[in-house]
């Protein structure tokens, strides 16, 4: 099985090389681990006398899983230096000046000699895996090397090859942590049925990092403009299926009585999406990098053209709509849900633990299609209706925070 997975991983750098020539991505990859033992070397001068914690997230989402760690770690430890590493682009490309972390770079591919030799030239003190990566070249020479490992905010489910019959090789890879940091009951429940009992129950780190936000949300004087007194639709990481519905049913006439705005903060924020969004309103789009005081409070249709602002955003709204439910999976509602609104996302939910619960409890509501959505808002245009909706996901991450302090505590 070692050398099978170790073949897979040379076949798999071997087809992001081959996709490189064609897809930005993969080009991206390639592109950042070039040199990358020389530029770490550049960068982690005395590694023998620095006190580097690692943490390592597959991409952005994980990140923000790991990211009120980092920041409690440094506060409490001011000689730790933060090594922080992603697998993915859309996470390294984003947060590469993230600057609650002292050298941030991509993971070099899991082969034998490259485990052997990161591990040599990083010296890290501790390891952090967010969630769920399982390298296992990685956690083989960190358990060679006696160096504490944890998974943090990890979550297992029942079709997860650990859990199977034919799993026996790679149950073997938990081994190698020291401890599991899990998000809810049911992960403490699996593992410990395959004997791993080192576990703690301490749930998502998230409901830490977006109470914290909430707390110190940017003020937007355009975005107040634009408000003025209207109630407010935030659409946060939406895709062409989520932006179809909400134009298909705010240009009909007859939901324009509900007197709302409308502010997008697209997934994606190439030119050939923004003119798609323009084209399917009726009504006056604006985007926000030509937005004035002058222009802002005419314009009934808001266009977040920048990345970073979509946090701060949701304290001006009175519901959100989520993407990414008509494709793989919804984003981020907990960013919505931490300043009390409602939200609404498409059908592709069922992986988020905390979509389902918020679906249970009222604040949170799936919809399949215009109609859906049609009749969701009806229901959300009674007052009483919206203000419970909005007490519900407000005290659902209130009344979840307090993961990262319960790591800490234990290591």
């Amino acid at each position: 099985m070692k050398l099978l997975y170790n073949l897979s991983i040379y076949l798999y750098i071997f087809y992001i090389r081959v996709g490189s020539l064609f897809n930005s991505k993969a080009k991206l990859m390639i592109a950042g681990r070039k040199n990358i033992f020389e530029n770490i070397k550049s960068k982690i001068l005395n590694p023998k006398s620095n006190n580097i914690v690692w943490f390592h997230c597959a991409s952005l989402g994980e990140f923000e899983q790991g990211r009120p760690l980092m920041e409690k770690l440094k506060l409490q430890q001011r000689d730790v230096k933060i090594l922080l590493t992603f697998f993915s682009p859309s996470g390294y490309e984003i947060r590469k000046n993230y600057a609650g972390a002292d050298f941030i770079f991509y993971l070099p591919m899991d082969t034998p000699s490259n485990a052997k030799k990161f591990i040599e030239i990083v010296n890290p003190q501790k390891v952090f895996f967010v969630k769920y990566e399982f390298w296992f070249n990685y956690l083989t020479e960190l358990k060679n090397k006696n160096i504490p490992t944890y998974l943090v905010s990890g979550i297992f489910r029942e079709n997860h090859h650990f859990f199977k019959s034919t799993g026996a090789w790679f149950r073997k890879q938990l081994s190698s942590f020291t401890h599991f940091f899990l998000q809810d009951e049911k992960s403490v429940e699996m593992l410990n049925s395959i004997g791993c009992t080192n576990t703690t129950l301490c749930g998502d780190t998230r409901f830490d990092r977006v109470f914290e936000v909430s707390k110190n949300a940017k003020q937007l004087d355009l975005v107040k403009l634009f408000v003025e007194d209207k109630k407010v639709m935030i659409v946060g990481s939406s895709w062409l299926e989520d932006e179809k519905i909400i134009a298909n049913y705010f240009t009909n006439p007859k939901s324009q009585i509900l007197n709302y705005k409308i502010i997008i903060a697209p997934h994606e924020i190439n030119e050939k999406h923004l003119v798609s969004i323009e084209g399917q309103f009726s009504s006056t789009c604006l985007r926000y990098s030509k937005a004035t005081q002058k222009n802002i409070s005419e314009a009934q249709v808001l266009i977040i053209d920048n990345i970073g602002m979509l946090s701060s955003l949701y304290q001006y709204g009175t519901i959100a709509f989520i993407g990414g439910g008509f494709g793989k999976g919804i984003h981020n509602i907990l960013e919505a849900a931490t300043f009390g609104l409602p939200v609404i996302f498409g059908p592709n939910y069922h992986k988020f633990v905390e979509a389902k619960e918020l679906i249970k409890l009222g604040g949170a509501f799936s919809i399949k299609d215009v109609s859906e959505f049609e009749k969701t808002m009806a229901l959300l245009s009674d007052e009483q209706v919206l203000k419970t909706a909005s007490q519900i996901s407000r005290m659902y991450v209130q009344g979840r925070i307090g993961a990262t302090d319960k790591i800490l505590s234990k290591i």
